[in-house]
C-alpha cells in the first residue's frame, strides 16, 4: 500500500471511530508498527490527527487547545474575578499548586496570603510568582511551546516531592455527567496528580466552560469546587447537585 493510500485509510478510520489505536492501524494495513508511527507522526504535522498514547485521535475542536496568548485575550473580565475569589481561598502558611493556565496566573496579583509557597507547572507563572517575592517551585519536564506548560513523565515524577494543601487547576469543559475535561491528556495527567496530592482542590472556569466537553477527562465534578464568575441559570441546579459553586 502506497503511503497516500495509508493515510487515506487511516483519516477515514478515524473520521469513522474519532480515536484509533497503533496495533489496530498495523493489522488493517499490515503495515510494520514503526511504519505507522511514521504516518501519524507526518499526519500531526499536517495537523490531520493528533497522536495519544497508543494511537491517534481526530483533529478538531475537542483535541486543539488554543496559545497562551489567546487564553490571555479572552473573556478577560470574567478570569479577574474567577482569580480573585480564588486567591481568597488562600491561608497563611498554604503549600500550593497552580496550574499552567491563564486563569491561575490572574490570581497571582491578588494573593495576600503570608508565607505562602507555590508549585506550578507554568513558566509565566514563575516569572509572575517572583516578581511579587512568592516563594516557588517550577517543574521540570517538556515545555509546551504554545501554552508554557511544563508536562510530560520527568513532570509527574518531579511532583511527587511534594504535597499540597489546595491546588487550583484550570478547565475547557464543565460537564455534570462527564466532569472536567481538557483537550491534552498528558496536561490532564498532571493536573489529575495535583488533585491527587492535595488536600483541597478548586477548579477555574468561566461561564463559557460550562457544558462544554474536550477530550481528555480530569476527574468528577464533586471531587473539586468550582470557582466561576457567573453560573448559567439553566446549568445551576443540576451542577450544585454535584459540586459547590463559588462565583462572583
Amino acid at each position: 500500500m502506497l503511503t497516500e493510500e495509508r493515510y487515506a485509510a487511516i483519516i477515514e478510520r478515524l473520521h469513522k471511530q474519532g480515536i484509533v489505536k497503533l496495533q489496530e492501524l498495523v493489522d488493517v494495513l499490515g503495515a510494520s508498527e514503526s511504519t505507522i508511527r511514521r504516518d501519524l507522526i507526518d499526519l500531526e504535522s499536517r495537523q490531520m490527527l493528533k497522536r495519544i498514547h497508543g494511537g491517534a485521535a481526530l483533529m478538531n475542536e475537542k483535541t486543539l487547545e488554543p496559545g497562551m496568548e489567546e487564553k490571555t485575550s479572552k473573556n478577560i473580565q470574567q478570569k479577574v474575578s474567577i482569580a480573585r475569589l480564588a486567591a481568597l481561598e488562600i491561608e497563611n502558611g498554604d503549600c500550593i499548586y497552580l496550574d499552567a493556565g491563564t486563569t491561575t496566573l490572574a490570581m497571582i496579583p491578588y494573593i495576600e496570603a503570608k508565607d505562602v509557597t507555590v508549585v506550578t507547572n507554568g513558566l509565566s507563572h514563575v516569572e509572575a510568582l517572583v516578581s511579587k517575592r512568592i516563594r516557588s517551585y517550577l517543574l521540570g519536564g517538556m515545555m509546551k511551546i504554545h501554552t508554557k506548560a511544563v508536562i510530560g513523565s520527568i513532570a509527574l515524577q518531579n511532583m511527587d516531592n511534594f504535597r499540597f494543601d489546595k491546588c487550583f487547576l484550570g478547565t475547557n469543559g464543565v460537564d455534570p455527567e462527564m466532569g472536567y475535561t481538557t483537550p491534552d491528556p498528558e496536561e490532564a495527567l498532571i493536573k489529575r496528580r495535583a488533585h491527587q496530592l492535595s488536600g483541597k482542590s478548586y477548579v477555574l472556569a468561566d461561564s463559557s466552560k460550562i457544558g462544554e466537553i474536550t477530550f481528555a477527562k480530569l476527574f468528577e465534578l464533586e471531587e473539586a469546587d468550582l470557582i466561576t464568575e457567573q453560573m448559567p441559570d439553566h446549568w445551576r441546579a443540576v451542577i450544585e447537585q454535584k459540586t459547590k459553586i463559588i462565583e462572583g
